[in-house]
C-alpha cells in the first residue's frame, strides 16, 4: 500500500519496529479525552466607545464639513426620507473594537480628548439642526463564568464633556455566543 511519500507509514515509522518484510507494526490508538471541548469555548469581553449625533432629516456630510472631524460611520438615510415618514440620520465617531480586558475609562476618555476642542461647535451643530448628541458603550460580554465583566463609568473628564455638550449617555450590552 503506498501513499505520495512511498509506502504508507514510512514516513511516520522510519526506524521503527517491523516484521521481516519491513511493513510497520500496526499502532493502536487509544480514545482519549477530547482535546477541544466546544461547549466550553466562549469569545471575551468587546467593547467600543462612541460619540453619536442623531437626528431627523440632515446630512451626515454637512456635519463633517462643520466639525472639520471624518466620522466612523454615517447613515444619511434621514436626509433622503419623506416628511411623512421621518428616518433617522447619523454620524458616529467610535474608538477600535478592544477586546478581552476592556477598560471603558480609556476608551470614553480617548474619544472626549478627540472631541473637546470641538465642544463649541458641536452644541452649535446640534442647535441649528435639531441634533441629539450622545456617548455610547457598545459591550459584548463573555458568557464565560471565569471572565469578569467589564467596570462601566466615566471619568471626571467625560461627564464634563456630556454635561457641556448636552449629551445623553447609552450603555448597549449583549452577550457573546459561543464560538
Amino acid at each position: 500500500m503506498q501513499n505520495r511519500q512511498g509506502l504508507l507509514g514510512s514516513r511516520f515509522f522510519s526506524g521503527g519496529a517491523s516484521v521481516d518484510n519491513g511493513a510497520p507494526l500496526s499502532v493502536r490508538y487509544t480514545r482519549t479525552k477530547k482535546i477541544i471541548d466546544e461547549d466550553i469555548i466562549v469569545a471575551s469581553n468587546k467593547g467600543r466607545a462612541y460619540f453619536a449625533l442623531l437626528g431627523y432629516h440632515f446630512n451626515p456630510d454637512d456635519i463633517t464639513r462643520l466639525l472639520g472631524i471624518e466620522p466612523t460611520t454615517v447613515n444619511a438615510a434621514g436626509a433622503y426620507s419623506n416628511l411623512d415618514k421621518p428616518v433617522i440620520s447619523s454620524w458616529e465617531l467610535s474608538t477600535e473594537t478592544a477586546a478581552g480586558e476592556v477598560d471603558v475609562f480609556a476608551l470614553t476618555d480617548s474619544l472626549v480628548k478627540q472631541l473637546e476642542p470641538l465642544k463649541e461647535k458641536i452644541v452649535e451643530v446640534c442647535k441649528s439642526h435639531n441634533l441629539s448628541p450622545r456617548l455610547g458603550v457598545a459591550l459584548t460580554l463573555s458568557i464565560d463564568k471565569g471572565e469578569a465583566s467589564p467596570e462601566v463609568g466615566f471619568g471626571a473628564r467625560t461627564i464634563r464633556f456630556l454635561a457641556d455638550t448636552g449629551s445623553f449617555i447609552e450603555v448597549d450590552n449583549k452577550l457573546s455566543g459561543r464560538v
